[in-house]
Protein backbone atom coordinates (compact mmCIF):
# COMPACT_ATOMS: atom_id res chain seq x y z
CA UNK A 1 0.00 0.00 0.00
CA UNK A 2 2.88 2.50 0.84
CA UNK A 3 4.41 2.13 -2.67
CA UNK A 4 0.90 2.60 -4.26
CA UNK A 5 1.14 6.70 -3.38
CA UNK A 6 4.76 7.19 -5.22
CA UNK A 7 3.11 4.90 -7.98
CA UNK A 8 0.53 7.06 -8.50
CA UNK A 9 2.12 10.32 -7.87
CA UNK A 10 4.33 9.29 -10.50
CA UNK A 11 1.51 8.43 -13.08
CA UNK A 12 -0.29 11.64 -12.65
CA UNK A 13 2.92 13.70 -13.34
CA UNK A 14 3.36 12.05 -16.32
CA UNK A 15 -0.56 12.11 -17.50
CA UNK A 16 -0.34 15.68 -16.64
CA UNK A 17 3.01 16.11 -19.06
CA UNK A 18 1.22 14.47 -21.53
CA UNK A 19 -1.53 16.34 -21.64
CA UNK A 20 0.15 19.42 -21.71
CA UNK A 21 2.84 18.31 -24.14
CA UNK A 22 -0.06 17.49 -26.62
CA UNK A 23 -1.83 20.92 -26.04
CA UNK A 24 1.61 22.72 -26.51
CA UNK A 25 1.93 20.95 -30.12
CA UNK A 26 -1.72 21.62 -30.93
CA UNK A 27 -0.63 25.17 -30.44
CA UNK A 28 2.02 25.43 -32.45
CA UNK A 29 0.60 23.21 -35.46
CA UNK A 30 -2.49 25.91 -35.08
CA UNK A 31 0.25 29.01 -35.13
CA UNK A 32 2.13 27.29 -38.37
CA UNK A 33 -0.86 26.85 -40.54
CA UNK A 34 -2.25 30.19 -39.78
CA UNK A 35 1.01 31.27 -40.58
CA UNK A 36 0.77 29.38 -44.11
CA UNK A 37 -2.35 30.31 -44.44
CA UNK A 38 -1.87 33.89 -44.10
CA UNK A 39 1.34 33.76 -46.69
CA UNK A 40 -0.73 31.74 -49.22
CA UNK A 41 -3.49 34.12 -49.21
CA UNK A 42 -1.16 37.28 -49.21
CA UNK A 43 0.91 35.88 -52.08
CA UNK A 44 -2.42 34.84 -53.88
CA UNK A 45 -3.33 39.00 -53.04
CA UNK A 46 -0.48 40.74 -54.24
CA UNK A 47 0.41 38.53 -57.16
CA UNK A 48 -2.91 39.07 -58.36
CA UNK A 49 -3.07 42.75 -57.63
CA UNK A 50 0.13 43.18 -59.46
CA UNK A 51 -0.95 41.66 -62.28
CA UNK A 52 -4.46 43.80 -62.56
CA UNK A 53 -2.05 46.60 -62.18
CA UNK A 54 -0.04 45.77 -64.99
CA UNK A 55 -3.04 44.82 -67.19
CA UNK A 56 -5.19 47.80 -66.73
CA UNK A 57 -2.18 50.18 -67.12
CA UNK A 58 -1.30 48.70 -70.22
CA UNK A 59 -5.18 48.39 -71.58
CA UNK A 60 -7.42 50.64 -72.92
CA UNK A 61 -10.92 51.04 -70.65
CA UNK A 62 -12.64 49.30 -73.82
CA UNK A 63 -10.98 46.05 -74.23
CA UNK A 64 -10.99 44.76 -70.53
CA UNK A 65 -12.53 41.75 -71.57
CA UNK A 66 -12.14 38.27 -69.66
CA UNK A 67 -8.59 38.99 -68.92
CA UNK A 68 -9.89 41.62 -66.44
CA UNK A 69 -12.55 39.25 -65.08
CA UNK A 70 -10.35 36.53 -64.70
CA UNK A 71 -7.60 38.90 -62.67
CA UNK A 72 -10.42 40.55 -60.36
CA UNK A 73 -11.57 37.17 -59.58
CA UNK A 74 -8.65 36.04 -58.23
CA UNK A 75 -7.72 39.07 -56.14
CA UNK A 76 -11.44 38.83 -54.75
CA UNK A 77 -10.77 35.30 -54.10
CA UNK A 78 -7.69 35.66 -51.93
CA UNK A 79 -8.94 39.09 -50.23
CA UNK A 80 -11.73 37.11 -48.66
CA UNK A 81 -8.75 35.09 -47.75
CA UNK A 82 -7.34 37.95 -46.19
CA UNK A 83 -10.53 38.97 -44.56
CA UNK A 84 -11.29 35.74 -43.00
CA UNK A 85 -7.60 35.46 -41.35
CA UNK A 86 -6.14 38.42 -40.94
CA UNK A 87 -6.12 41.52 -38.48
CA UNK A 88 -8.04 44.34 -38.96
CA UNK A 89 -5.75 47.06 -39.71
CA UNK A 90 -4.35 44.04 -42.50
CA UNK A 91 -7.65 43.74 -43.98
CA UNK A 92 -8.33 47.53 -43.86
CA UNK A 93 -4.89 47.92 -45.66
CA UNK A 94 -6.30 45.44 -48.45
CA UNK A 95 -8.88 47.52 -48.95
CA UNK A 96 -7.47 50.46 -49.85
CA UNK A 97 -5.22 48.88 -52.01
CA UNK A 98 -8.45 47.34 -54.07
CA UNK A 99 -9.77 51.00 -54.40
CA UNK A 100 -6.43 52.28 -55.18
CA UNK A 101 -6.44 49.32 -57.88
CA UNK A 102 -9.53 50.28 -59.41
CA UNK A 103 -8.80 54.38 -59.15
CA UNK A 104 -5.81 53.46 -61.40
CA UNK A 105 -7.22 53.64 -65.23
CA UNK A 106 -4.85 54.38 -68.59
CA UNK A 107 -4.54 58.53 -68.96
CA UNK A 108 -3.59 60.47 -71.89
CA UNK A 109 -1.48 62.52 -69.54
CA UNK A 110 1.68 60.41 -69.25
CA UNK A 111 2.76 62.38 -65.98
CA UNK A 112 -0.66 61.88 -64.41
CA UNK A 113 -0.46 57.92 -64.87
CA UNK A 114 2.62 57.59 -64.00
CA UNK A 115 2.27 59.66 -60.50
CA UNK A 116 -1.40 57.30 -60.12
CA UNK A 117 1.16 54.10 -60.56
CA UNK A 118 3.60 55.20 -57.99
CA UNK A 119 0.96 55.85 -55.75
CA UNK A 120 -1.00 52.44 -56.29
CA UNK A 121 2.76 50.83 -55.61
CA UNK A 122 3.01 52.46 -52.43
CA UNK A 123 -0.28 50.96 -51.03
CA UNK A 124 1.16 47.77 -52.39
CA UNK A 125 4.44 48.20 -50.24
CA UNK A 126 1.88 49.21 -47.40
CA UNK A 127 0.05 46.07 -47.17
CA UNK A 128 2.58 43.87 -48.03
CA UNK A 129 4.90 45.21 -45.32
CA UNK A 130 1.71 45.35 -42.80
CA UNK A 131 1.24 41.24 -44.15
CA UNK A 132 4.64 40.50 -43.46
CA UNK A 133 4.55 41.71 -39.85
CA UNK A 134 1.59 40.13 -39.00
CA UNK A 135 3.13 36.62 -40.36
CA UNK A 136 6.03 37.35 -38.03
CA UNK A 137 3.76 37.54 -35.05
CA UNK A 138 1.64 34.52 -35.86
Amino acid sequence: MENLIPVAVGAVIGLLGVVFGSWFTARRQDRMWLREQKLRAGVAFNTAVVELIDHLRETRIDEDGPGRNELAGRMQEARSAIFLLCAEDTVDLADALVRRVWKSRPSEDRADLRAEHHETLAHLRRFTRRLREEIART
